[in-house]
């Protein structure tokens, strides 16, 4: 399958009627045990956990050559499946960033806002836009904002009324979807998806979140899982290490997939 059709299979998931499941991966073989389930219709990268395999914090701290090359390899793995990678905040220059994630086969993105001045972050998502444009590959942007994340002490009408503000703005400056991280009760994703539309906000599945399920009900378009995949896996290693350092033995359901 070629990049334009898995560009435009990514876009097309985000608008269909079931909601589109994304399982953050971090490395190969990561991404080959999610690729081996035939529930799998498309990959997300996650930014933390892949800065974490190589020692580096979250936040652009990981070098950005460095970051794509585990992105490359990822999307070599998943061959027809498509993959959106998390380039954070765009290392600087959203636009270049987005065409170097083309390069290796990206076909979507998160791009978060951080809460930079509004005018400064629509213009990062019409950056990263037009360079998928002019590189001529479909492109599912999925643009994040931090306004509850960073909200401090504000009310929490405004903080709503601030998201909604710049979910729009990025939907108009060409993103495909619209990220909201963090946990909501029900009347707030109500709430925001009647302020952008449906099928066109994502959120993060973290302890305490809804349910695909629930989300997909409430108009949600995606839900993928950030570095809570990685801690998954490290906690089950850990765990497994505390019982055999207690003398216990390997649990033998363990699969072979590597």
């Amino acid at each position: 399958m070629s990049i334009n059709d898995r560009g435009t299979t990514l876009i097309d998931l985000h608008s269909a009627p079931e909601i589109l499941s994304v399982i953050n991966v971090w490395d190969v073989i990561s991404a080959k045990a999610i690729l081996a389930l035939p529930e799998t219709k498309a990959l997300a990268t996650a930014s933390h956990s892949i800065a974490a395999t190589f020692g580096y914090e979250d936040g652009e701290n990981i070098p950005l050559e460095l970051h794509l090359d585990m992105i490359g390899r990822i999307v070599e793995a998943a061959g027809s499946v498509p993959v959106s990678a998390d380039l954070e905040a765009g290392y600087g220059d959203a636009g270049e960033t987005v065409r170097k994630a083309i390069a290796v086969g990206v076909v979507g993105a998160n791009l978060e806002d951080q809460m930079k001045p509004f005018d400064e972050a629509v213009a990062a998502v019409s950056a990263a836009v037009g360079a998928a444009q002019a590189e001529g590959v479909p492109f599912a942007l999925n643009a994040r904002t931090d306004a509850f994340v960073k909200a401090g002490d504000r009310p929490i009408e405004d903080v709503i009324a601030d998201a909604i503000a710049r979910g729009r703005a990025f939907l108009d400056a060409g993103a495909t979807s619209f990220f909201v991280p963090g946990v909501f009760p029900d009347e707030v994703v109500e709430q925001l998806v009647a302020g952008v539309g449906l099928q066109k906000l994502t959120m993060i599945g973290i302890p305490g979140a809804q349910s695909s399920t629930r989300l997909q009900e409430l108009g949600v378009a995606r839900i993928s899982y950030g570095p809570i995949t990685q801690r998954i896996a490290l906690t089950a290693l850990q765990d497994a290490a505390i019982g055999l350092y207690a003398g216990g033995l390997v649990d033998p359901s363990t699969r072979a997939l590597n």
